[in-house]
């Protein structure tokens, strides 16, 4: 079997660094800079949102509401990622399970891309389903009597909740999003970097926040 030409090698490399490259360049504005991007923004407004409710008796039910909406919008991620991983493990998966040990096994850059896309998928359905645990538990909270103590006890939990839940299920779409690029160079290794770019320019609007 002859190895892979060292273009495709390039190619399938040039198509994780360019969506990884992107992502460890915005931890830096996210540390120094956090007004600039769109998730500190909304990880901001989701706590002014929940300490507002908390001002307003009467507001138990609109918390629960609103949260139940932010609840299924994880819960319809966290369900295509895990259709995506079955069904990407269906289809790359039975070859190398019926790989037989005689034969020469073969790291080619197609088989990293596909590793990296259910990789990609899995992060993708642990981070949604983890969001809908917080937001599950932010819900209990939100349904809490404005001005009982026990309200008063977990706001700031309530908070802190709301925060982890919104960064997960971002994570979890960022993941379903970055899937594209993985496909189109499984299926054509030139068609990875071109598609990795279109994402980062469609990432870079989303990101960037101006008040």
């Amino acid at each position: 079997m002859s190895a892979a030409p060292l273009w495709t090698w390039l190619a399938a490399g040039a198509t994780l660094v360019i969506v990884l490259l992107y992502e460890a360049l915005q931890w830096l504005p996210g540390r120094n800079m956090p007004d600039t991007l769109s998730r500190a923004a909304h990880a901001r407004l989701r706590a002014a949102w929940l300490n507002a409710l908390a001002e307003q008796p009467g507001s138990e039910i609109l918390a629960v509401q609103t949260l139940r909406n932010s609840l299924m919008s994880s819960t319809l991620t966290a369900s295509t990622a895990a259709i995506g991983l079955m069904g990407t493990v269906t289809l790359i998966g039975a070859p190398l399970l019926n790989h037989e040990p005689s034969e020469p096994f073969a790291f080619t850059p197609r088989l990293m891309l596909e590793l990296a896309l259910m990789a990609t998928l899995f992060a993708a359905l642990a981070c949604s389903t983890m969001a809908v645990r917080y937001y599950n538990h932010a819900s209990f909270i939100g349904a809490l009597p404005v001005g009982s103590n026990e309200r008063a006890q977990w706001q700031a939990t309530g908070v802190t909740y709301l925060r982890r839940a919104g960064v997960l299920y971002s994570w979890g779409l960022r993941g379903l999003l970055m899937v594209a690029p993985l496909v189109a160079g499984v299926a054509h290794p030139l068609a990875g970097p071109i598609a990795a770019l279109a994402l980062v320019a469609v990432l870079v609007g989303f990101d960037r926040f101006s008040a």
